[in-house]
Formats: structure tokens, sequence, C-alpha cells
């Protein structure tokens, strides 16, 4: 067994393949959320539960992920990636034939389960075949996440529109064929080989001087979530209250998820150039206004709003990743469950306790104050290390792969 660092060329192929597991898997999570609507109507559900619904989809990925990510990093195979790509494309669909609300909570939660299972291993195998262009490798394999959400949405909302909620299952055949693509292509992940030094070793290994700015990024990434989790779980609902079609509260999605898959992008090829802090800064100063524009925008112009406001939401989602897998490059399916999954989850976890307050003080209300949120992470962003000081002060890390 030798180590060799790895090649500064990309590896477009196994870029690819990743990024078609993680559209596959996001593709099927998305369908629940522009559904809510009729699945309010048709099992007379209430925002609360509405909002236990979400927050428990969320929570499991806050649970699952760093538990999936510690055990990606210790055991080369790919029982995570495609155990996890199954649950989502097979369990989800079954939601359109649902009786009741525990039947839809189960399949809903197993299909987050199997979503959760494929980031961490997949998100930390893209260091490995990016050459030195980790974060625009990123960014696309992030785009394909945000591409699913935004072509989820409009497919199952037209799907649904024309032949009913009761032909959802036969959406799965579509997930069968990329799985089968996948299974053959993608190859098997590469470890760090940290299994010798148990839980504790291995983190002390990975983190080590790193964990203050890994916490203050994993704030930021939080907190963000808490505010993108909200406005995705309710602006659909409030959209409909408003007097919106099914198709249109679809597209309207849609429109948000577009523009922050054009920012991943972007931000993405940005954060090679000039790093990330800088976007993150920048990114966090114009998100309030942009949700504005998003929750008071009349008739069609909401469209306009919907799209600058996912702009700005979504470009900083590939970021936190790409800053804590230069801080913790040894642990990247960890470190990058931390900042998706875990982030991710524990933001969308509260969407009990904000369904609850707008059923209380009402739903606009509360979209309206949980804009001012990202205002709040600008204190955490300016102690964000930039490029020069990941390099001095915590040390140049290069990421190894193994050959056999």
């Amino acid at each position: 067994m030798t180590l060799q660092k790895p090649s500064y060329k990309i590896n477009y192929n196994v870029i690819f393949v990743l990024t078609l597991v993680h559209f596959t898997g996001d593709f099927y999570s998305s369908f629940f959320t522009p559904l809510l609507p009729v699945f309010m109507d048709k099992l007379g559900l209430t925002l609360t539960q509405i909002g236990l619904l979400t927050g428990l989809i969320r929570f499991l990925s806050f649970v699952i992920q760093p538990a999936v990510g510690y055990m990606a990093d210790r055991h080369e195979t790919r029982i995570f990636v495609f155990a996890g790509l199954f649950l989502a494309f097979f369990c989800i669909p079954f939601a359109g034939i649902a009786p009741n609300f525990s039947l839809l909570l189960l399949v809903l939660c197993l299909g987050s389960i199997g979503s959760s299972m494929f980031h961490p291993s997949t998100t930390g195998m893209i260091p490995l075949y990016s050459g030195n262009k980790t974060g625009f490798c990123l960014s696309i394999y992030n785009t394909g996440g945000t591409f699913a959400f935004a072509l989820g949405p409009i497919f199952i909302t037209w799907y649904v529109t024309k032949y009913g909620l009761a032909a959802m299952p036969y959406t799965l055949i579509l997930g069968l064929v990329a799985f089968i693509f996948c299974f053959k292509y993608l190859p098997i992940p590469v470890s760090e080989n940290l299994s010798h030094l148990g839980f504790i070793g291995s983190i002390k290994a990975s983190f080590g001087k790193v964990y203050k700015p890994i916490f203050l990024i994993w704030i930021v990434m939080v907190l963000r979530a808490i505010t993108g989790q909200t406005f995705m779980t309710f602006m659909p609902i409030f959209l409909a209250q408003k007097g919106y079609g099914l198709t249109s509260v679809g597209l309207i999605v849609a429109f948000f998820v577009i523009g922050g898959t054009l920012s991943g992008l972007l931000a993405g090829y940005m954060a090679d150039h000039i790093g990330s802090k800088k976007i993150f800064f920048f990114s966090f100063i114009l998100m309030p206004p942009t949700l504005f524009l998003y929750l008071f925008l009349p008739g069609p112009w909401v469209y306009f709003g919907a799209f600058f406001a996912g702009f700005t939401v979504l470009a900083s989602l590939p970021l936190g990743v790409v800053l804590a897998q230069r801080l913790v490059p040894k642990s990247r399916a960890m470190v990058s469950s931390l900042m998706m999954g875990f982030a991710y989850g524990l933001g969308g976890a509260i969407s009990p306790f904000v369904g609850k307050l707008a059923d209380i003080y009402g739903l606009e209300n509360i979209l309206f104050y949980s804009a001012f949120i990202p205002l709040a992470c600008l204190i955490f962003i300016i102690k964000f290390p930039n490029e020069n000081q990941i390099e001095s002060r915590y040390g140049s890390h290069e990421l190894s792969t193994e050959k056999i």
C-alpha cells in the first residue's frame, strides 16, 4: 500500500457520476415540499403537523449524516451510497398513496434517511477527483442537487396535476434507471484509514486545532438553513393561500432553486480564485432584501423575487463544505456531513416550532422576521479564516489517496 498525491486534472467521469447520484436522490427528496398544500387538503393537516413532518425529516438528516460521515471516513464501501439512493427513489413516491398522516410520515422519513446516507460519502469523494479545482467541482456536485430541487417541483406538480397523487409510485422507474447506471460506474470510495484511532482519536487527528473555525462555519450554516428551510417549507403554503395554483407554486419554487443553482456554480468558481469568505459576506448581506422581494412582490413579479432570493440564500451552500474540507482534509465525509446534513437538519428541525408560531401569529409575519436571521451571521463570518490564514495559521493540508 502506497500513498500518492491526487492528480491536478479533474476526473470529469467520476464527478459526473457523483453529481448524478446527488441529482437523483435530491430529485425525489424535492417532491414533498410543493405537494404540501395537496397533502394538507387530502389529509386535513394543520400547519403544526406540516412543521412536524418537515422538522422530523430534517432531524433525521441532522442525526444520520454525521454518523454515516464518520463511518464513511473509516470504511471503503459503496453501501452507504447505494442503500441511501435506493431508499430515496423507492420510498418517497409512495407518499402519493399514503392514506393517513402516520404513513405519509413513515415513507417520507425513510426517503429522508436514504438521502442522508449517500450525501457524506459522495461529497467526501469530490476532492479526490477534482484536481486543484475543488471549489468548482463541489459547486458542480452541489448543482446536481439544487437543479434537482428546481426540476423536481416542476415535474411532480405537473405529474400530480395530470395523473393524480395515486400515480406517484410509478415515478420510481426514473430512479431505478439512474441507480443501475451509477452502480455500474461509481468507484469505491477511498477512506483516510483512521479506523485504528477510534472515535475520539480520529476526531483529534482530524479536527485538532481547527475546531474553532469549524464551529463558526457550522453556526453560520445552521442559521442559513433555518432561514432557507423556513422559506422552502412555508412559502408554497403562503403562495397557495394567496391564490396561486399548484403548478404555479411548483414553478415559483423552481425559480427559487434555479437561482441557487446558478449562484452555487458562480460561488464555487469564484471561491477558487478569491476565497470563500468574501462571497459568504456579500451573499448574507443580500439575503434579507431579496427574501422581502420574494415575500411581497405581487402577481407574476413573484417569479423574479423567488429567483433572486434563491440566488442569495443558496449561494453559500457549497462554500461551507469547501472551506471546511480545506481545514479538515482527513475527514472529508464527516466534515461535509456537519456542514450539510448536520447543519441543514438542525436548521430544519425547528420547523415544528416555526409552524406553531405561524399558527399563532400568522404565516406572513413569521416569514418576514425570518428574513432578518442572515444579518446575525455577519458577526461570525467576519471571524472566518481566509485562504492565507488557513495556510499559515492552521497549516497546509495535502489530500492523499490510497493505492493498493
